[in-house]
């Protein structure tokens, strides 16, 4: 396994981004990752009456702090100083976006320890939220709207919502962001008070089932594959182990993400057991990295 991994060249490639995660860390007390909302699954035909709908961006996860721009595992992002100059002193969340089928680029530019500035210049911090606003999402949605005004930057926009009416026009809406190169839709409940967690508060809307699991093995690749990547086994949050063994490029077959990495796949259901049925590999989990742990305290 060790000459695989050394064939496969991981520890020069991957190994080493998330090295560069970790070495942005060192910044202060406190640290952490911000109390974020989590989507729960929509279920089809669920009345979504009551709930905004926007477009499931296909970005990175952004919390500004007041001072910071952080991903949602913690960790600081090295954007330029004239990327967030101005922005208030209270929490924002968005994606971090570039636009539609763009997220590798977007995840190269944002997390590069030095800002690369023209790419920054191709990213939009897309708002949905304000974390600390005290009201049902109704009203945050109508203060985020007068803050980015505020802002008046040309980079931060707030994501169009709309009202849900009826499941058809869920599903139509879905059908029509999927055909234009879409992810899916996100739904927030309007009466619902901002809370940290996975919730019916927020729900997601896909045309595939997907979900998020720690690498714990590389298994070699045997036929055409033999000295690649065969297969990643991971491990979910609860601590349901399997294998992922579709959906790799030649690239990743080559540099497949390091143990501890987070991963995203997709899946058709779940077994009785609650193993994924015909999982496959979809892409890293970017901001899923394990925050860095706070530092000591000063003499």
């Amino acid at each position: 396994m060790v000459e695989l991994g050394r064939r496969m060249g991981w520890r020069r490639g991957w190994a080493a981004l998330l090295g560069g995660w970790l070495a942005l860390a060192g910044a202060g007390p406190g640290w952490g990752a911000p109390p974020v909302s989590l989507a729960k699954v929509y279920e089809e035909g669920r009345d979504p009456t009551g709930y905004w709908v926007s477009e499931k961006l296909d970005g990175v996860r952004g919390y500004w702090d007041g001072s910071r721009l952080l991903t949602r595992a913690g960790n600081p992002l090295a954007a330029p100083p004239w990327f967030t100059a101005g922005w208030p002193g209270e929490p924002m969340e968005g994606e971090l976006w570039v636009g539609r089928g763009r997220f590798e680029e977007t995840v190269a530019i944002v997390r590069a320890q030095t800002p690369d500035d023209q790419g920054w210049r191709r990213v939009r911090f897309m708002l949905f939220d304000l974390p600390a606003h005290p009201g049902p999402f109704t009203e945050r949605l109508a203060a985020l709207r007068a803050v980015a005004a505020r802002i008046e930057q040309p980079w931060v926009q707030v994501v169009p919502q709309v009202p849900a009416t009826s499941a058809q026009d869920l599903r139509t809406r879905l059908g029509q962001v999927v055909r234009a190169g879409g992810e899916g839709l996100m739904l927030h409940r309007g009466d619902a008070l901002y809370r940290a967690g996975r919730s019916d508060d927020l729900l997601k809307y896909k045309p595939y089932l997907d979900g998020e699991a720690r690498v714990v093995a590389h298994l070699p690749g045997q036929g055409r594959h033999a000295g690649r990547l065969g297969a990643l086994q991971v491990e979910t949050e609860d601590g349901r182990r399997f294998r992922l063994g579709s959906g790799f490029s030649d690239q990743v077959r080559r540099d497949p993400p390091p143990l501890g990495a987070w991963v995203t796949y997709r899946y058709k259901a779940l077994s009785a057991k609650g193993i994924p049925r015909f999982a496959s590999y979809w892409r890293v989990r970017v901001d899923r990295e394990a925050p860095p742990p706070p530092a000591p305290p000063q003499p």
